[in-house]
């Protein structure tokens, strides 16, 4: 006959104790929270109890594109384009094989704004010099060339970095300030120039008491693009300030104030 422990003893006083360590099934504190859910914003499970809402992505509107080889890299390592790099005892300059009055400007033109969305050594100095070159030289050739040049500079904006938005911005001031009637002929394409343009108008960082150099250096890109937008009305003709005020709503103008 096998005899059962009677309930005072030391074994069922172990028992009874460690079962107080188990939590009931029925008592809710004994269980471990769970982890809260991710769910994304502004849908219905955001709503839900013990969820983590993640905050949408941002838009990056500002954020510069990545560099992408551009059609005048191309043609420029096969050789194509009549010029080279001279060094001198004043700094380098362009060497033309040929005389720029005798260059295709509907071929040439588009091609060197066609890189200035290049912003690395020697194909943004080849670019801003060579357009320099064909602007003084050749000013009479730009004029019928201008419908070809509007997807370049609109290409060229669009990368939305700083440098090369300071060369575009100067070559639009030179091409319209060193040719006749460009700028009027400029008015009819401002819907593809200006919304760049308009996004970085007031984008100046603030420095607090320091100074910032790149307004000194002509780097800047808001003191650049207040000064195109002066350069578009003067010489845009009288329809220029209705049409640069529709897409920089901001812009004042500095002919008829």
């Amino acid at each position: 006959m096998m005899l059962l422990p009677v309930c005072g003893s030391s074994v069922c006083g172990k028992d009874f104790r460690h079962s107080l360590k188990k939590p009931s099934p029925n008592y809710p504190y004994g269980y471990k929270t769970k982890k809260p859910r991710v769910v994304p914003a502004f849908t219905i499970q955001a709503l839900q109890k013990n969820t983590r809402v993640v905050p949408p992505p941002k838009c990056g509107v500002y954020d510069p594109l990545p560099s992408r080889p551009t059609m005048f890299r191309k043609c420029y390592q096969r050789g194509e384009f009549p010029v080279s790099i001279e060094f001198t005892n004043i700094g380098k300059r362009l060497a033309w094989k040929v005389p720029i009055e005798k260059l295709d400007f509907h071929h040439y033109l588009p091609m060197f704004f066609d890189g200035l969305a290049e912003g690395s050594y020697p194909f943004n100095f080849i670019v801003e010099q060579g357009i320099h070159d064909l602007v003084t030289k050749g000013s009479y050739k730009v004029l019928p060339v201008v419908p070809q040049l509007i997807i370049p500079i609109k290409n060229a904006l669009a990368t939305k970095r700083p440098t090369v938005l300071c060369h575009v911005l100067k070559c639009i001031q030179m091409l319209v300030t060193g040719c006749d009637r460009v700028g009027e002929a400029l008015v009819p394409y401002y819907r593809q120039i200006l919304p760049t343009l308009n996004l970085f108008k007031d984008r100046n960082r603030n420095m607090g008491s320091g100074i910032d150099h790149t307004t000194t250096r002509g780097e800047n890109v808001a003191d650049l693009i207040e000064d195109t937008l002066q350069i578009l009305e003067r010489y845009g003709g009288p329809d220029a300030f209705i049409n640069i005020k529709y897409m920089v709503p901001t812009y004042e103008s500095c002919v008829q104030n």
